[in-house]
């Protein structure tokens, strides 16, 4: 039997599957059942200061390589999340979660950093800044004088471990001048990458957009963001320092999917559409496939292969 056991910081974790942000994690019923499910982890909803409905639907559909989805951050509000967190560490003290916020503006980010910081909770803390879904609001990520104004305003007040969720970059300019802000800060780690932004597909029988929101334009995941997920991660496992941990998000339908972003340099790999698609099964089917494919290369372990991929 291989060994999947990996860390971020001081946390330990069975083995690296847990949920993306934004499947199964709406309700505490269903944390409750990614908890109980095969999974390493789980991280929650990314809550706003204020409970969120979301865009109008439809506002998902399924595509022949992965999904498309507007889903405009419909959350329950942070306060629900942090309340929700702090009650499953009491009843789970060994078994890590990640509390995942997001803010419409800088200033939403500080207000709720100082309320988990005053709270209970001792676990992970995911600030999200690549939500491409919410109309009129830009990526975050995007501005990298706006992401230094959040970040410097949020380790003045905030001490627990913290890491911030990414949107994908295709520059490597871009992975140099992000890494280089990014080195600046007490990261704990990163989660790279969110859903290829503003995607558009079309329903054939109708000529018309399959989703309703933003014109039908939409965040892309599945098979179609796999190479960019692993570009990502490679591209930051070589330039934050080694103490930032990664957790690799984007494309994963199989056991290798999962081996070739851990082979990039992922400590965690986070399953999205294929969640969605497959539902909780997908936890069990791919630990399973990843066993097989560490047996089949000879490895025992996962560090015995985080971020070794090789080039030509």
């Amino acid at each position: 039997m291989v060994n999947l056991h990996t860390s971020i910081g001081k946390f330990q974790f069975n083995n690296p599957l847990m949920n993306a942000s934004g499947v199964h994690c709406m309700t505490a019923a269903e944390l409750d059942e990614v908890a109980q499910s095969p999974a390493g982890t789980l991280v929650t909803k990314s809550g706003t200061l204020e409970a969120r409905a979301g865009n109008p639907e439809p506002r998902y559909a399924g595509l022949a390589l992965g999904s498309i989805n507007s889903m405009g951050l419909p959350n329950l509000g942070y306060q629900y999340y942090l309340d929700y967190a702090v009650a499953f560490q009491a009843a789970h003290p060994d078994q890590p979660i990640f509390l995942s916020i997001a803010g419409t503006g800088p200033a939403d980010y500080q207000q709720m950093a100082e309320a988990i910081q005053a709270s209970a909770f001792t676990g992970l803390t995911e600030f999200n800044l690549s939500c491409p879904n919410v109309p009129g609001k830009p990526q975050i990520a995007y501005d990298l004088d706006t992401t230094a104004r959040i970040l410097d305003d949020l380790f003045k007040v905030f001490k627990k471990p913290a890491g911030i969720k990414l949107p994908p970059f295709f520059d490597l300019a871009q992975f140099d001048a992000m890494a280089d802000l990014l080195n600046r800060y007490p990261l704990t780690f990163i989660n790279s990458i969110n859903s290829l932004g503003n995607g558009l597909a079309i329903d054939p029988a109708t000529d018309t957009a399959l989703i309703r929101p933003k014109g039908g334009f939409g965040g892309i995941g599945g098979a179609y963001a796999k190479p960019i997920a692993l570009a990502n991660v490679r591209a930051f496992r070589e330039r934050l320092r080694p103490d930032i941990a990664i957790i690799g998000t984007g494309g994963v339908t199989s056991g290798r999917d999962v081996y070739e972003l851990i082979l990039c340099g992922a400590s965690l790999v986070s399953l999205g559409t294929v969640l969605q698609k497959e539902g909780l099964p997908a936890f069990a089917r791919l630990t399973g496939e990843l066993e097989a494919e560490m047996t089949a290369k000879g490895y025992d372990a996962i560090p015995d292969f985080k971020g070794a991929l090789k080039t030509l």
